[in-house]
This record gives structure tokens, C-alpha cells and sequence, in this order.
């Protein structure tokens, strides 16, 4: 693995109840660059956020991934965490009793990012109004997806893989995360957008094209959105449910 990678999965085949939703995926992600990973509702996108944080049910693959160099295979969720690796899922979780204040500053550490007022401010979120609120039902999803990047901003991880950043949210509160995404970057931070929205994809830059759970075109932003009006990238997939069943392939 070259200097310029920070992450890089190596032929990674991933079946869940039968199916195979990563077929032989290869990729690598530079460091210090924002990255796009877009397809077809399941191609395998989501799967891939959840293969590389280690989630439970998304641990047995085939081929490996590496963070630094180094395998991550046998390396729990909570290791992959405090190595630098951070997940912000399409659905934020709710913490019950738990205020904002302390759910952001539950990961900074004498060399994190920004402080919490400073993460609140970059999401756009009033520190006054926010810092002693719950992280409940009482916040829209939109406000907790806000809250969750704000936790990403004060630990400043290495590596920050966004999940459908956009789901849930109004105009506003997106071009908030778009600042975000450039504040990550500033701060040293790799950044994955796993998305099918188009307006994501152009803050990346640099992008790849997934299908069937495999990449079938990567490149530039610019060479990458005309999936956007093709719908379609010729490919030897069969579209046959019967034949997928039967060969185990998606």
C-alpha cells in the first residue's frame, strides 16, 4: 500500500442470508481527500460503511481491508473506533438522558478538533440553545444528524465514513454538512461520502461507481455524475433474480 492511501480494500466478497452483496470489491482511498461512493439502491454501498467500521453481521468476508497498512480483520469495532476509523450513519442514533454537550465532548481528547461550542457552531446549531438538550425523540432527525457530525468534528478521526449524509434533512441544514465536510478536510480528516445524491457527490473529489458489489467505474467528480443521467453502466451483470439466486451473486 502506497504512501497517499489510507484505506484500502483488497477483493472483499461479502454474502448476508445467502446473498452476495460485495462481489471482489477493490478500492483505496487517498489520504486527505473526500471521497464518493455511489450506485443503484442495493449495490452494496451501506454494506461497504458497515464492512469497513465491523459492525456485527458484517465481519465474514473474504479478502481484507487495511487502515495504515494494517489488517483489520480481526479488529473489533470499538479497536477500528480508537485506531481513527468513524462511522456517521443515514439514521442517527437516540440516546436517552444523555445531553448534547456530553455526547460531543464523549470523544475529544487533549489532541481533538474543535471544542463543543466550536462543533455545534460548525453545524450550524445555537452552543446556548443545544449544549444542555437531550439526545432523544425530542430532536428532528436532521438536528441529531447535525449533532452526530458535530461529534465527528470534536474527535477529528482519521478516517470519517458518511452514510446517505443527506437523508432527512432540509436545504439548510445539508449546506451546513457540506461546511462540515470542508472543516473535516481542513482538520487532516479523510472523508467517505456513501451516497446517491448528486449534490454529494460534487463535494467529493474523487469518486467511484459501485454496482452489484463491485466497482464498474471510478474516476473524477465530473466523470462520475453522468451515471446520474444514464441511470445505467453497461456491465455483464444479468439482471435475472432466478440466475443470482442460484449462483449466489448479486
Amino acid at each position: 500500500m502506497d504512501s497517499k492511501t489510507i484505506l484500502s480494500i483488497q477483493r472483499v466478497t461479502l454474502s448476508l442470508g445467502g446473498k452476495r452483496i460485495l462481489n471482489d470489491l477493490t478500492l483505496d482511498i487517498w489520504r486527505g481527500h473526500v471521497h464518493a461512493v455511489i450506485g443503484p439502491n442495493g449495490a452494496g454501498k451501506s454494506t461497504l460503511a458497515s464492512t469497513i467500521m465491523g459492525l456485527n453481521g458484517y465481519r465474514e468476508y473474504s479478502g481484507d481491508i487495511y487502515f495504515e497498512s494494517e489488517s483489520l480483520k480481526d479488529l473489533t469495532i470499538d479497536e477500528r473506533a480508537r485506531r481513527g476509523i468513524g462511522l456517521a450513519w443515514q439514521e442517527p442514533a437516540r440516546y436517552e438522558g444523555l445531553t448534547v454537550e456530553t455526547f460531543i465532548s464523549a470523544g475529544m481528547s487533549q489532541t481533538s478538533g474543535l471544542g463543543v461550542d466550536e462543533a455545534l457552531l460548525a453545524v450550524g446549531l445555537d452552543p446556548d440553545t443545544y449544549r444542555q438538550r437531550a439526545v432523544d425523540t425530542t430532536l428532528s432527525g436532521g438536528e441529531r444528524k447535525r449533532i452526530e457530525l458535530a461529534s465527528i468534528l470534536s474527535m477529528k478521526p482519521r478516517l470519517v465514513i458518511m452514510d446517505e449524509p443527506d437523508s432527512g434533512i432540509d436545504i439548510d441544514a445539508l449546506n451546513k454538512i457540506f461546511e462540515a465536510i470542508k472543516t473535516l478536510r481542513k482538520l487532516g480528516s479523510t472523508v467517505v461520502l456513501i451516497t446517491h445524491s448528486l449534490a454529494v457527490l460534487r463535494q467529493a473529489d474523487h469518486a467511484f461507481l459501485i454496482c452489484c458489489g463491485r466497482v464498474v467505474r471510478k474516476g473524477s467528480v465530473s466523470k462520475i455524475e453522468t451515471y446520474f443521467g444514464e441511470k445505467c453502466i453497461p456491465c455483464d451483470h444479468k439482471n435475472d433474480p432466478a440466475e443470482e439466486t442460484e449462483n449466489g451473486s448479486s
